[in-house]
């Protein structure tokens, strides 16, 4: 049998060739999502357009006020314990009793002990309290945890009212019990509305306020207790005695020229939702900040008599408009030409002007160029540079005399895309919020309700072709 022959030849062996699936399938998806982004960054963006319509502009028109009154601040003449008879914020007539000065300190066991056994409330006293505890109840806020303590010196008023209703009756005993060192009364020099505090806002006017008086965290209120000792000068109480009081707010220069503008506004007190009517002066002291707005008032001082700041609300006169986009809103540059130099011309009557140029030989001609009219004023069209140069020459029709384009201004507009590409039209605005501007409608060169505009203005250019 014969041995087969190797002849030393070694082959390398050769796998045979396979697809992953997975990585072929990764590998799929990897070019599909290059030529997406491709595609979509090759392609026209799509402009997005807002239909223009009438509507509301909602407006922040919520401030922190102070309140400002003709405030006279009673003094002791004596020293000794004070005790109040009268109930904080109800109007005193003059000559009135307020309070008491005890220069012997013995009036409160006097009264605990001629009261121990007869003192009641009636049920119109009962009705008195329950109607305060109510009002307190209804306007507390957690924000403002100082109007507890506030509510508390009130009814602690109310209460010491009711409980010593006796005391004139009993005065003659009083004044006996403690003769050598007698009980003073104190009685109201002039009609007005009690208030047992003080702050320092009573001898100021609205010229005087500065931005510190309107931080609330700084604010300081000195409250007069009964029962504590006082001395000659000391404060005992306050006394608003006009019904003519004024807030103050704090405003930017748009809001105060608007203001003025109106003359009366609107005021919504928040903490009762009342509203009144109040007379707007406005005062500018130069700076950079704020101004102040100045609302006189002819009633209701003795509801808030007890507040030196109050949230209140502008209740402006609501102005009819077109609502638009802040981001439709851009600014143009546009050439200011006068309005003798503007002409008819062309086939079609077509509204431009007389633009003076030279020919090969160095002759002047006169060709007519239709230009659009975007607005104007007393002396002056606007005109776009689209067929326009700055140093043209224009001639003014039936005329010699030239005009050299040059001077120009800029206009506040939107985008109109109702005829397929973007046309600039002048707006006017009359107020704005955060999101939205409020624009005067059935301008003449501006827009209608119902126009088409472009929602992001520099997504476009002048005159760009809108592909829908």
């Amino acid at each position: 049998m014969a041995a087969r022959q190797n002849n030393g030849n070694i082959r390398q062996y050769r796998k045979p060739f396979n697809i992953n699936l997975g990585t072929f399938i990764f590998f799929l998806i990897f070019v599909y999502i290059i030529i997406c982004v491709g595609s979509y960054l090759l392609r026209d963006q799509k402009v997005v357009a807002y239909r223009v319509q009438e509507g509301a502009l909602s407006v922040d028109n919520i401030y922190t006020a102070i309140a400002l009154r003709d405030e006279t601040v009673v003094t002791s003449s004596y020293n000794g314990y004070i005790n109040y008879y009268a109930r904080e914020g109800e109007r005193v007539g003059a000559n009135q009793l307020v309070c008491t000065v005890d220069e012997s300190g013995q009036i409160k066991e006097i009264l605990d002990e001629q009261n121990a056994d007869n003192t009641s409330l009636s049920g119109s006293d009962m009705r008195e309290l329950r109607t305060s505890i109510s009002g307190f109840c209804a306007n507390f806020s957690p924000h403002e945890f100082n109007s507890v303590y506030n509510f508390k010196y009130e009814l602690e008023g109310t209460v010491l009212k009711l409980a010593n209703i006796n005391v004139l009756e009993n005065l003659e005993v009083i004044n006996n019990a403690a003769s050598t060192q007698p009980v003073n009364l104190c009685y109201a020099p002039e009609s007005g509305i009690i208030t047992y505090s003080i702050d320092g806002y009573e001898d100021k006017a609205p010229s005087d306020l500065t931005d510190a008086d309107f931080q609330k965290d700084n604010y300081e209120k000195t409250q007069l207790i009964s029962n504590e000792l006082t001395s000659v000068s000391d404060p005992l109480y306050r006394l608003s005695t006009s019904e003519n009081w004024r807030i103050v707010i704090q405003v930017d220069r748009t809001t105060a020229a608007q203001l003025e503008n109106e003359q009366y506004v609107k005021v919504r007190f928040l903490k009762n939702q009342y509203e009144s009517w109040g007379q707007v002066s406005i005062i500018d002291n130069g700076g950079e900040g704020n101004v102040l707005a100045v609302l006189e008032l002819n009633n209701s001082m003795i509801t808030f008599a007890t507040d030196r700041f109050l949230d209140v609300e502008i209740l402006s006169d609501s102005e009819s408009g077109l609502k638009v986009p802040l981001s439709a809103i851009t600014t143009q540059e546009f050439f200011l030409i006068p309005k003798d130099y503007i002409t008819k011309g062309g086939s079609n009557g077509a509204t431009g002007v007389l633009r003076e140029t030279a020919g090969e030989n160095g002759s002047l001609t006169t060709e007519f160029v239709a230009t659009q009219i975007y607005q104007e004023n007393d002396e002056n069209y606007y005109l776009d540079d689209s067929s326009l140069r700055v140093g043209d020459h224009l001639i003014k029709p039936e005329s010699t005399e030239s005009y050299t384009v040059s001077q120009t201004a800029s206009l506040t507009g939107v985008f109109n895309i109702n005829k397929g590409y973007a046309d600039f039209k002048e707006i006017q605005i009359l107020k704005q919020n955060d999101e939205y501007a409020l624009i005067r409608s059935n301008t003449t060169y501006g827009l209608s309700t119902y126009d088409y505009i472009v929602l992001d203005a520099s997504s476009v250019d002048v005159d760009q072709l809108i592909n829908e």
